[in-house]
């Protein structure tokens, strides 16, 4: 007999970078949780999505994309990866399903084999594999390295396959009462979610000319009877870069702000005013103060300054 008591747990979600992890949230959650970008290294801390039905409550780990460590940056992200994986009641791995298989996911697999929780393996992005039968080595492969693991394929852009996933979820997670109050979609700050949605309008501009070397910190968000006052600083780490991020005559600097300002005032529900500035910081990636203004309560300062750079 089926139990008709609520089910309720944690579910990380992890990958190599740009396997879909953050358009896979937001499509479960039905909002814009994580910020989403065809570049690597999207996500550098670990976002929480929230999603309640009468069934019961999933709470929901976007880690930073798995790879080599080469900044204290990088270094914290994978930190964090480790530490969420030992958390959960479920891990997700996501493989694209487009994607040549290299060392890379067979890193992967190796980091997740001493894992406790249960592993649910994901082949994402399905609607660019043509034909479908290709997706039959593709899981022959990944029921090879782990026996026995239970493989659901999905495209988060067209819903295949999300209604099964969920239904799998709630299956797996252990009864119990939520663990969020039911309105709630994310425990991320306002402040910074501003930081990560200038992020991600700076990304969709550049392309392939800033690769990894821009963050964005919130130094003021001052909300008023009218409007809320936000000032943030971009960080590059070369006076080259700079001059992109600025544009000629400000151009592009200015258009990511007004799509910034159009984006949050449509999810904030108010009138924003939106001040950026341009910093160079050569090492800001290695700097523990920026990474901690990046992500404030991510993690303490002394287990920031405390991390090995790794080579």
């Amino acid at each position: 007999m089926v139990s008709s008591e609520p089910r309720s747990g944690y579910v990380a979600l992890v990958g190599r970078p740009n396997a879909g992890k953050s358009t896979l949230l937001n499509a479960l959650i039905g909002d814009k949780i994580a910020i989403v970008s065809d570049k690597p290294q999207t996500t550098r801390n670990r976002i929480i999505g929230i999603l309640t039905e009468a069934r019961g409550q999933v709470v929901f780990f976007d880690l930073p994309g798995v790879h080599k460590p080469l900044h204290r940056m990088n270094t914290q992200m994978m930190r964090e990866v480790r530490s969420a994986i030992e958390e959960v009641d479920l891990v997700l791995h996501l493989v694209d399903a487009a994607a040549p298989w290299g060392g890379g996911e067979e890193y992967l697999f190796e980091l997740l084999e001493p894992v406790r929780p249960q592993v649910v393996g994901l082949l994402t992005k399905i609607d660019l594999v043509r034909p479908k039968s290709e997706l039959l080595p593709l899981i022959a492969r990944y029921q090879e390295r782990r026996p026995g693991t239970t493989i659901v394929p999905i495209s988060a852009l067209e819903g295949d396959g999300t209604e099964g996933l969920l239904d799998d979820l709630f299956a797996l997670l252990p009864e119990g009462p939520p663990l969020y109050p039911a309105d709630l979609t994310s425990t991320q700050t306002e402040r910074f979610f501003v930081g990560e949605v200038v992020r991600e309008k700076l990304l969709e501009r550049t392309r392939d000319e800033l690769p990894y070397t821009t963050g964005v910190v919130v130094d003021l968000f001052d909300e008023g009877e009218q409007l809320l006052h936000l000032e943030a600083v971009i960080y590059v780490e070369r006076k080259s870069q700079k001059g992109i991020v600025i544009g000629k005559g400000g151009s592009m600097i200015r258009a990511v702000g007004q799509a910034a300002r159009e984006e949050l005032e449509r999810l904030l529900g108010t009138k924003i005013y939106l001040g950026l500035r341009v910093k160079v910081h050569p090492r800001w990636r290695d700097d523990p103060r920026v990474l901690m203004e990046m992500a404030p309560g991510a993690a303490s300062l002394g287990d920031i300054q405390g991390l090995d750079n790794e080579d």
